[in-house]
C-alpha cells in the first residue's frame, strides 16, 4: 500500500509539473539569444523595422521577429495592452500614454511629403508654385474645389483630396504642420500609407500625403511611378525658391531635412514603444542594435539617422 501511495504521489507531481506554462526561452544552449519579438503599428516605420529585423537576425538567427502594420494608433494600443512587445509609433507620445506605462525610444527621423499624380495636367504650375501652409488648411477643409482655386488661376480642373482613415502618425504630423489634428482633416479617407499612395496614383487630379518610404522608390531614390511631390512653399512667397527645391530624390530631401530647410513638423522623430522599460534580453539587444549598427541602414531605406547626441541619450535610457 505504501509503495502504491508513493507511486500515485509521483504521478500527480509529474502531471502537475508538465502542466505548468512554459517560460519563454531567451537564450539557447550555447548562450546565444533566442525568443520572439513582436511589433505592430506605424506604416511609417514598417520598411525600416523590416530592414533592421533582417540584419539583426544575421547576428542572432535564433530570434524570431514578427512585424505587422496597422498605424501608429494600433501600435501604441497593442504595446500598452501587452499584445506585442513593441509598438511602432510615428508621432510624439502623449502624456496620457506615458502615464499608462509607455516607454518610448526615438530610433530614426522621417518626414511626410505631399503627393500628387504625376500626370496631373497642372503639374508644371503646381511644382513652380508649391504648397503654402494656408492653402493646405483650405484643401483639407474642403474649401478648394479646383486646381484653379489652389493655384489662383482660372483652370476648372477639379482637385480630389485624400487623407488617412486609420489613426496614424503621418496624418497627425502632417496636420500639425498647419496647426490642426488628424480628426480635423476633411477629405476622402483611405486606409494606410500604401492606400493613400495608390489612391493618388489612380486619380489624375488627386492629392494626398505620404511618408518618404511610400512616396519614393528606395531602389531608384526618385518618386514611385505615377507619383510626384509638391514642394512646400516654406517662406510663403507664392513660388518655390532654389533653397526650397530639394524633392527630386530622397538623397536631396534627406540632406535638406538634416540642414533644417524642411519644416518640422512634418519632419519628426519615430519611436519604438514598449510597456515599461524593457527587460527581455532579446528585446534590449534589438533596441540597442537599432540605436547603433542599425543606424547605418537609415539613409538607404529612406530615413534620417539620429544625431550622435540623440543616440547617446536614447541608449542611456536602456541601461
Amino acid at each position: 500500500m505504501k509503495k502504491y501511495f508513493l507511486l500515485v504521489v509521483s504521478v500527480i507531481m509529474l502531471v502537475s509539473c508538465s502542466n505548468k506554462p512554459k517560460q519563454e526561452q531567451t537564450t539557447s544552449e550555447d548562450g546565444s539569444l533566442s525568443g520572439t519579438i513582436q511589433l505592430s503599428g506605424a506604416f511609417a516605420l514598417y520598411p525600416m523595422v523590416v530592414k533592421w529585423a533582417e540584419e539583426f537576425r544575421k547576428i542572432h538567427p535564433n530570434v524570431k521577429i514578427d512585424i505587422s502594420g496597422g498605424g501608429a494608433g494600433k501600435g501604441i494600443t497593442d504595446a500598452l495592452a501587452g499584445v506585442v512587445d513593441i509598438g511602432m509609433v510615428s508621432r510624439e507620445i502623449y502624456p496620457g500614454e506615458i502615464s499608462k506605462g509607455a516607454f518610448p525610444v526615438a530610433v530614426v527621423k522621417d518626414a511626410v511629403v505631399t503627393t500628387i499624380n504625376a500626370n496631373n495636367p497642372e503639374l508644371a504650375s503646381i511644382k513652380k508654385t508649391g504648397l503654402k501652409r494656408e492653402t493646405a488648411i483650405k484643401l483639407w477643409n474642403q474649401e478648394l474645389k479646383t486646381w484653379g482655386d489652389v493655384l489662383g488661376t482660372s483652370t476648372t480642373t477639379p482637385v480630389h483630396v485624400f487623407t488617412r482613415s486609420d489613426a496614424c502618425g503621418a496624418a497627425e504630423t502632417f496636420a500639425a504642420w498647419f496647426g490642426k489634428k488628424q480628426e480635423n482633416l476633411k477629405a476622402t479617407a483611405v486606409f494606410g500609407d500604401p492606400g493613400v499612395a495608390s489612391a493618388v496614383q489612380k486619380d489624375k487630379v488627386g492629392i494626398g500625403y505620404n511618408n518618404i518610404a511610400y512616396a519614393y522608390d528606395q531602389k531608384t531614390k526618385v518618386p514611385f511611378e505615377g507619383l510626384a511631390i509638391i514642394p512646400f512653399d516654406v517662406n510663403g512667397n507664392g513660388q518655390i525658391d532654389p533653397e526650397e527645391d530639394f524633392y527630386e530624390t530622397t538623397e536631396t530631401l534627406i540632406r535638406a531635412i538634416n540642414e533644417g530647410l524642411f519644416p518640422s513638423p512634418p519632419a519628426r522623430d519615430l519611436y519604438l514603444v514598449t510597456k515599461e522599460k524593457p527587460a527581455k534580453p532579446e528585446l534590449v539587444a534589438f533596441l540597442k542594435y537599432v540605436l547603433s549598427e542599425g543606424q547605418n541602414y537609415a539613409n538607404e531605406t529612406g530615413y534620417i539617422s539620429l544625431s550622435e547626441e540623440k543616440l547617446k541619450g536614447e541608449l542611456a535610457k536602456l541601461q
